[in-house]
């Protein structure tokens, strides 16, 4: 076959079926609502005994909710219309260490607010430590970042408002301040920060994926890491997830609703690595991808590799109708084996 026909065949040809990962978990639904409620969620790991583990998760139009890692929800608080969550460990809060908790309400329209807890992991419970109010648009995106010994929260507006609010732990209620705003201009919500590099990463919905600097000191000026193309990405780019490995790399998460698919992308250059479904086994997979979440460290036998969560926006029930939405739990290494070989 001549090269010109053999170019123009390899370009009309079908794109290889994406992998499938199966779920191991899948989350006890937090209402019998069966409209679109779940949204985000974040884990933490038990350091003393990592097979009690925690997922926390948002219900949009209800509060959050804590599961355990067989998906048992544990504990349910009515906080309000909570959009996205997301924790640091290990945090001092009024002098005493403890797990840091913050999640976007915009249970008010007009009056975006930040929520800030400490987790009692005994309990479980989420004890509220501040509230603050940001000024810009409705809250949809959050992420904290940890810079040195300051932590900051990210604040991402429905309207691609993205604020950066400077926390002050040192007292009960905890206060912040925004100390530097950027508009992306159209929807955005999917955020993560990488604390070892400084780097905050933003989905714009149905634009592109952005790096951001995280130093208060330089401008907040956006760098486009990857297109919405309908290719690699497809709209709505939703939520972000990092895997650290060494100084700088590792690898970003993104949940691509249009396709129902994660892709990925290897830091620190953000080149793309592939893209994979959760589906194919005997719990149904995931569709319509809002909020992700992993972590790397040990979690027992049951999860090699780490930790991998997403939201499915589209559940079904074991006779295969429509179900309430809840979140699916899968080993990071089944992931990482279907992405890249390992």
């Amino acid at each position: 076959m001549p090269h010109t026909l053999l170019f123009a065949a390899l370009l009309a040809a079908p794109p290889a079926p994406l992998p499938e990962v199966p779920a191991r978990v899948e989350t006890q639904p937090v209402t019998a609502s069966k409209g679109d409620t779940a949204d985000d969620p974040a884990i933490w790991r038990n350091p003393k005994d990592p097979a009690k583990s925690l997922i926390l998760s948002t219900d949009k139009k209800a509060g959050l909710a804590i599961h355990d890692l067989s998906g048992r929800l544990l504990s349910f608080q009515p906080l309000g219309d909570l959009n996205n969550v997301d924790l640091r460990p290990d945090i001092s809060i009024a002098g005493r260490k403890g797990v840091l908790v913050a999640a976007s309400d915009r249970s008010d329209k007009d009056v975006p607010r930040l929520h800030l807890f400490r987790l009692d992991p005994e309990a479980p419970t989420l004890i509220p430590i501040g509230t603050i109010a940001s000024p810009e648009g409705q809250a949809y995106g959050l992420c904290l970042h940890r810079r040195g010994k300051q932590v900051d929260a990210f604040m991402v507006h429905k309207e691609g408002v993205i604020e950066q609010i400077a926390l002050d732990l040192s007292q009960v209620p905890v206060t912040g301040k925004v100390i530097r705003r950027f508009d992306l201009k159209s929807r955005s919500e999917g955020c993560v920060a990488d604390d070892r590099t400084g780097r905050l990463y933003v989905a714009e919905d149905k634009v592109a994926l952005w790096r951001f600097d995280t130093s208060p000191g330089r401008a907040m000026t956006p760098v486009k890491i990857a297109d919405v193309d309908g290719v690699r990405l497809h709209k709505d780019a939703e939520g972000l997830a990092i895997l650290p490995r060494g100084k700088d790399g590792g690898l970003l998460f993104a949940s691509s609703q249009g396709d129902n698919s994660i892709a990925v992308f290897r830091l620190p250059d953000a080149s793309y690595v592939g893209a994979f479904r959760i589906a194919g086994g005997p719990i149904d997979g995931t569709e319509d991808t809002d909020g992700i979440a992993l972590h790397p460290g040990d979690f027992g036998k049951d999860w090699p590799g780490g930790l991998f969560a997403a939201q499915d926006g589209k559940n079904r029930n074991d006779a295969d109708e429509k179900a309430p939405q809840n979140f699916k739990l899968i080993p990071l290494g089944t992931i990482l084996r279907a992405v890249e070989g390992r």
